[in-house]
C-alpha cells in the first residue's frame, strides 16, 4: 500500500505534471511540423489536369506544360515515316480528359515520338540471283536500281552492291529507304540451244519441256480451244522453229506451237 501511494504522489506531483506537459507540447509539435512539411512537399490537395499533347509537335508544347507546372521527358523515338519528325505518339499519364487522373506540379510526362529515319544492315547480295536480291532488298525497306555488266561466268548473279556510289559492305548501317545500286552480270552472247521435239504433246507437257530451257521463250495457239477444257487436251500438231536433232537455234528464240483439241498422233 506504501509503494502505490508513493507513486500516486508522484504522478500527481507538479514535478511530474510538468514534464508530462513538456512531452505532450513536444510530441503535438513535431506531428503538426511534419503534416504541414508532407503536404507541403507532396503538394497535398494539388489537381493539375494533363494536357492532350498526342498528335503535337514536341517542338510546340513547352510553354503549355510550363503553364501548368508540368515537365516531359522522351523515352523512346519510333521510326513512322508517315508523320512529321517529332509528333508525339504516347503519353504517360494519359490525358485527365480521357483517364479522368489528375497530377501535381512538377510531374513529368514521359513521351513517345515519332521519327522518319531509321537504320537497317546491309545484306550480302553478292553471288545472289537478281531476283532473291530485289526481294531482300525490299524486306528490308530499301530501295534499289539495277545495271548490268556482260559476264559469262555470273549470268543473272549479282557482282556489286553500291550505296551512294561507293561499294557497301554486309553489316553496314544505312537509312530505311535508301537506294542501293545492283550491278548485274549479263551472257550477252549465250551459246544456241536445241530446241525440243514438242509434236504430240500437251500444252502442259510442252511447257515443261520448253522450262528447262531459260533462255526460251513459249508461245501457244489454238484457235479451236473455246473451253479450258479443250486448252488442256489440245495437243500440239505443228511448232516453228521446226524441231531438227543436231541444229541449235539462237538463244532468246521464240517457240510456237499450234495445237487443235481431240488430236490423234499419227
Amino acid at each position: 500500500m506504501e509503494l502505490i501511494k508513493k507513486i500516486r504522489d508522484f504522478v500527481w506531483s507538479k514535478h511530474f505534471l510538468k514534464h508530462l506537459g513538456l512531452l505532450i507540447l513536444t510530441y503535438i509539435v513535431i506531428v503538426s511540423f511534419v503534416i504541414f512539411y508532407l503536404d507541403s512537399y507532396t503538394n497535398h490537395g494539388q489537381k493539375i489536369s494533363v494536357p492532350n499533347l498526342v498528335g503535337k509537335n514536341i517542338n510546340s508544347i513547352q510553354a503549355l506544360l510550363e503553364e501548368n507546372d508540368l515537365k516531359f521527358e522522351v523515352i523512346e523515338s519510333i521510326y513512322d515515316p508517315k508523320k512529321p519528325e517529332g509528333t508525339i505518339l504516347e503519353q504517360d499519364p494519359i490525358a485527365t480528359s480521357i483517364s479522368t487522373v489528375f497530377v501535381k506540379e512538377g510531374r513529368i510526362i514521359r513521351l513517345r515520338i515519332s521519327k522518319r529515319t531509321d537504320l537497317v544492315e546491309m545484306p550480302s547480295l553478292i553471288n545472289k540471283s537478281e531476283r532473291f536480291a530485289l526481294q531482300v532488298l525490299k524486306n528490308r525497306g530499301l530501295k534499289y536500281r539495277v545495271e548490268y555488266q556482260p559476264s559469262s561466268e555470273q549470268d543473272g548473279a549479282v557482282l556489286f552492291q553500291k550505296y551512294n556510289g561507293n561499294i557497301i559492305k554486309e553489316g553496314e548501317k544505312i537509312q530505311i529507304g535508301s537506294v542501293i545500286l545492283l550491278i548485274v552480270g549479263r551472257n550477252e552472247e549465250k551459246e544456241p540451244v536445241q530446241i525440243p521435239y514438242l509434236y504430240g504433246l500437251t500444252i502442259s507437257a510442252a511447257r515443261d519441256s520448253i522450262n528447262k530451257i531459260p533462255t526460251l521463250d513459249f508461245l501457244f495457239i489454238c484457235p479451236e480451244c473455246l473451253t479450258h477444257e479443250d486448252t488442256l487436251s489440245a495437243k500440239i500438231n505443228e511448232q516453228t522453229p521446226e524441231y531438227i536433232e543436231g541444229v541449235p537455234s539462237p538463244s532468246g528464240t521464240k517457240v510456237t506451237v499450234f495445237a487443235t483439241p481431240n488430236f490423234k498422233v499419227e
